[in-house]
């Protein structure tokens, strides 16, 4: 497991793609279940190991991901997210050409069950959904962006891309042509948010993954 950050109060890890965060039967591995057998193992703790849940991914999603240690600390940080106080920064390999190079997307969504997807609806219909993107780089016809999430919506980011035209790579559930070995081309890059007990701002940033390097010039 790939740790970013570690204190009394907080554990910052990589999730890899294909991995859940959380929510699986008893028994199935998640990377809440092997987050604590590491504290377990390193600090040799009896009993059940405490860990919060604070931010969690899609299972085809990689990147960083944040658990609190403490109950006082889980409450602190899930307000943050809360009131969007939190600064999520993502990276995606989407197809085709984005125009304009930088803009803000506005949308609304809403969960579609019986599919088990989001779709976007018309405004009002649903949640509001919105993100800032910046075009990184393009390869061909399709493009390296960036992504600052600024509301934390179920599947957000890949119904968003996917509304506008530019499918992320190996998204099929979202109309991908392009197939990307490993989970889908979508990266929680970088993390940024206070500390629960010392206030200080805490940047947490997880390494792209190597994979990616075949479709971009990272």
């Amino acid at each position: 497991m790939q740790i970013l950050y570690e204190d009394n109060h907080l554990l910052a890890v990589v999730k890899p793609s294909g991995l859940a965060t959380m929510g699986l039967a008893a028994g199935e591995e998640t990377l809440l279940t092997r987050a604590k057998d590491y504290i377990k193992r390193k600090y040799n703790k009896p009993g059940e190991v405490y860990l919060g849940v604070v931010s969690r991914l899609d299972v085809p999603v990689s990147g960083a991901v944040l658990f609190a240690r403490t109950s006082k600390a889980a409450a602190r940080l899930n307000e943050q997210f809360r009131t969007h106080s939190v600064e999520k920064i993502y990276v995606a390999l989407v197809e085709g050409s984005i125009d304009p190079p930088e803009n803000e997307w506005i949308n609304w969504i809403q969960e579609d069950e019986r599919h088990r997807k989001v779709r976007l609806t018309k405004n009002g219909e649903g949640k509001e959904a919105k993100l800032q993107y910046c075009t990184l780089r393009k390869t061909g016809n399709n493009s390296l962006i960036k992504i600052r999430l600024e509301t934390g919506r179920k599947h957000q980011i890949r119904v968003q891309c996917a509304g506008h035209g530019f499918p992320i790579f190996g998204d099929r559930k979202y109309g991908a042509e392009t197939v990307f070995p490993d989970g889908i081309a979508l990266h929680a890059w970088k993390l940024t948010v206070t500390h629960p007990t010392t206030r200080r701002q805490i940047e947490l940033t997880a390494p792209i993954p190597p994979v990616w390097k075949k479709f971009c010039d990272l």
